[in-house]
């Protein structure tokens, strides 16, 4: 077992990030508070993830015939370092494909231990303290389309002061005592996992970081996500994996919220799985009553030529903060149409893959 020594360890989970490791191990070695110890926790790799990391100075974890994913990883890990720690200690869970930036983790304490400006309810309630994040380079014109939907994902959380719908793999800390508290419940019944081997994470899921979320919320804790809390992350390069990585992500969403059924908790999770239902069908009038009236000859009515530029000032506006040349991309309808047009297909993909009980696949 693994002596406690400090107050937060950090947990980058990786299989084969023998690329991206180093520049990630470096952002936390830039921290205004670094990890007293970090762990790389090295999963089924076949290539030098492990020998970067004790390169750069960086303890090894090695999973031991994980089936799970990143969930069984981390929860061997977890399994193993938390009862050597205390419960006011933190623990540090960040893709090693993340860069955090210099003052994320000060941050995240200062919400967490109560020393910043939050509001009396929450300093007693706080799971665990996420991040807002942008997208990295690269990926050519659907790397564009990704670092502005993430940008206005962040200006979402802005404007919701933190309030977060869900702790992404991203980065998040948590405190001990709480992912201890997760630990029991999953034994007890108290949250849906089927496994009840008492995980951090649920192995049976798609998404493990939106379950955690809702874990959380479910046993009385909030989550946050500070405006100053932000990385930068890896973008998708080929439409293939995008497509990959939003259907499970989607598909994810959907069968969390079934699990957890619906409740106060659920309920306005519940409502954003319709809204986007709703937004497919609304999307797929739209471009039909519009190549219909192109077709026809028909000239566009007042109201959907309104509604039309309404999407284009809003796609404008959201991407202000990255500048003229992504507010000038933005403008011409027809082109983050595409990746929009793209998206609510992936999202019906998604749908129908719960709603028939498709294999799962990462």
């Amino acid at each position: 077992m693994y002596e406690r020594t400090g107050s937060l360890i950090a947990l980058l989970p990786a299989h084969n990030e023998q690329a991206t490791l180093p520049a990630a191990l470096a952002s936390l070695a830039a921290q205004t508070w670094r990890p007293d110890r970090a762990f790389v926790v090295a999963d089924n790799c076949t290539d030098h993830t492990a020998e970067v990391a004790l390169a750069a100075g960086t303890e090894v974890f090695a999973t031991v015939g994980n089936t799970a994913k990143k969930a069984g990883a981390l929860n061997q890990a977890l399994d193993e370092l938390l009862p050597t720690l205390t419960g006011d200690d933190l623990v540090l869970v960040m893709d090693a494909d993340s860069l955090l930036d210099r003052e994320f983790l000060e941050i995240a304490r200062g919400k967490l231990d109560g020393s910043s400006p939050l509001h009396e309810r929450h300093r007693r309630q706080l799971g665990g303290v996420g991040g807002t994040f942008r997208g990295g380079p690269g990926g050519g014109l659907l790397g564009v389309f990704q670092r502005n939907e993430y940008a206005r994902y962040a200006r979402d959380v802005r404007r919701l002061k933190g309030k977060a719908l869900v702790l992404t793999g991203t980065a998040t800390v948590f405190p001990v005592r709480v992912l201890r508290e997760v630990q029991r419940a999953r034994v007890t019944g108290d949250l849906p996992d089927r496994s009840r081997a008492g995980g951090v994470y649920d192995t049976h899921v798609l998404t493990e970081d939106n379950e955690l979320s809702l874990a959380l919320m479910h046993l009385g804790y909030g989550i946050v996500a500070p405006a100053e809390c932000t990385l930068e992350t890896e973008v998708m390069t080929t439409w293939s994996d995008l497509a990959k990585q939003r259907v499970r992500w989607k598909r994810g969403a959907v069968e969390n919220v079934v699990d957890y059924g619906l409740n106060r908790v659920t309920a306005p999770y519940w409502g954003r799985q319709l809204l986007s239902a709703l937004g497919v069908l609304a999307t797929f009038l739209y471009l039909m009553s519009m190549a219909w009236g192109l077709v026809t000859g028909i000239a566009l009515q007042p109201f959907w030529l309104a509604a039309s530029m309404i999407f284009v000032l809003e796609r404008v506006v959201t991407v202000r903060r990255r500048g003229w040349p992504q507010m000038l991309l933005a403008a011409p309808l027809v082109v983050e149409m595409v990746y929009d047009l793209f998206l609510q297909l992936v999202q019906a993909q998604a749908l129908a893959q719960s709603l028939l009980r498709h294999e799962r696949r990462w």
